[in-house]
């Protein structure tokens, strides 16, 4: 993948996260919610959904070659995510608290970092000029 893929991939990754786990500000205060708790709130089918958008970015975290330990984190916040989030509004407020996108872009960023520092700093001057534009 050449490194416009790989930014765009990157890119996505953040917008999915943040839409998931931080992208409302729940007011008089300074906590983010995104909305996976919310899709949580649906019976049944809220958490199912949630957990395939939790998949689907652990799949293109996949493609910048992340080790097995830090893909196995990964999976362990999604599924600990999921069968916590099983339980009726204990478990959605579990999801508001915990915000497995978020822990898993950092284990992302943190890999990137380390094994293409070129990227990271790439990706987050475009990511920023892109969000003062918004």
């Amino acid at each position: 993948m050449d490194t416009i893929k790989r930014l765009a991939t990157l890119n996505r990754i953040r917008q999915l996260s943040r839409l998931m786990d931080t992208s409302l500000r729940v007011p008089g205060t300074g906590f983010r919610i995104g909305l996976d708790p919310i899709i949580g709130l649906i019976p049944g089918a809220g958490d199912l959904i949630s957990t395939a958008f939790s998949a689907y970015i652990i799949f293109l975290a996949t493609r910048f070659g992340i080790p097995r330990q830090d893909l196995t984190e990964m999976i362990f916040n999604v599924a600990l995510e999921s069968v916590v989030g099983t339980v009726p509004l204990v478990g959605d407020l579990f999801d508001a608290f915990y915000k497995s996108n978020i822990r898993n872009l950092a284990i992302l960023e943190k890999h990137l970092m380390a094994v293409e520092p070129e990227l990271e700093e790439v990706a987050s001057e475009v990511y920023k000029s892109e969000v003062s534009v918004r």
